[in-house]
């Protein structure tokens, strides 16, 4: 099995608040409690932070000027390389309604204005306890290092490219070492349920992948499991 090599850092939380006086006294509680904080005002400059560097967990205000808060919580979740970004939604909606549109959204948790700093705190350690990203910067597995901030690989030490989906499908099949997936599981996985394409397709990017790891000896890691699907394991 591979083992997730961790590292302790100061979590990163992004806070994406339109009210300044708001976004202030958020940034100053969650210091306070040992957090490195990020800010942005709209939804535009919370994708520029994103895109620059993935934070642990993002707080979202749920009305902002330019989009929804919802839309922006979808837009993480969507995305492969983000979806496993923590999301609280702050809001000042009660309705039970309100509480389903955010959950279904992907928030992974909800805060209701007015709140406590000390029960936002506990809410966010909670959402990073549950979610991949809270601790983990790299994936190990053999000589296979993938670093999750910077979407590197290295095998020996040496620095690997692959291409975007090559890239999905080696750092899922990491964090899944010893399953066994059938290609309809791992297009929903890897590729997501919302894109369409044929089951062929992930042969393609199966050989493709299997083409650069034969280049260090690791041509046996992607194992062809019949009538059943692939399963890594180094």
């Amino acid at each position: 099995m591979g083992k997730h090599k961790k590292k302790k850092m100061n979590q990163e939380i992004l806070v994406v608040e339109d009210e300044t006086a708001i976004r202030s006294m958020i940034n100053f509680s969650l210091s306070r409690a040992g957090f490195q904080v990020k800010e942005a005002k709209n939804v535009e400059q919370a994708k520029e932070q994103i895109n620059n560097k993935s934070p642990d967990l993002v707080l979202i205000d749920w009305m902002l000027p330019d989009e929804s808060g919802l839309e922006l919580a979808k837009s993480i979740k969507q995305d492969e390389v983000t979806k496993g970004i923590g999301i609280i939604m702050l809001t000042a909606k009660a309705e039970e309604r309100d509480k389903i549109a955010g959950f279904e959204s992907g928030a992974d948790d909800y805060v209701t204005k007015p709140f406590s700093q000390h029960e936002l705190v506990a809410r966010i350690k909670a959402v990073l306890r549950r979610t991949s990203y809270g601790e983990e910067e790299q994936l190990v597995s053999g000589p296979i290092v993938i670093d999750l901030k910077s979407y590197r690989i290295l095998i020996n030490d040496e620095e690997v490219h692959f291409g975007p989906t090559e890239f999905k499908l080696l750092k899922f099949f990491i964090m899944n070492e010893g399953r066994v997936y059938s290609r309809s599981q791992l297009l929903d996985r890897v590729w997501g349920r919302s894109v369409f394409v044929e089951e062929r397709t992930v042969d393609v990017h199966i050989r493709r992948l299997r083409s650069i790891l034969e280049k260090y000896d690791l041509n046996d890691a992607i194992k062809t499991v019949r009538g059943a699907g692939y399963r890594f394991d180094l």
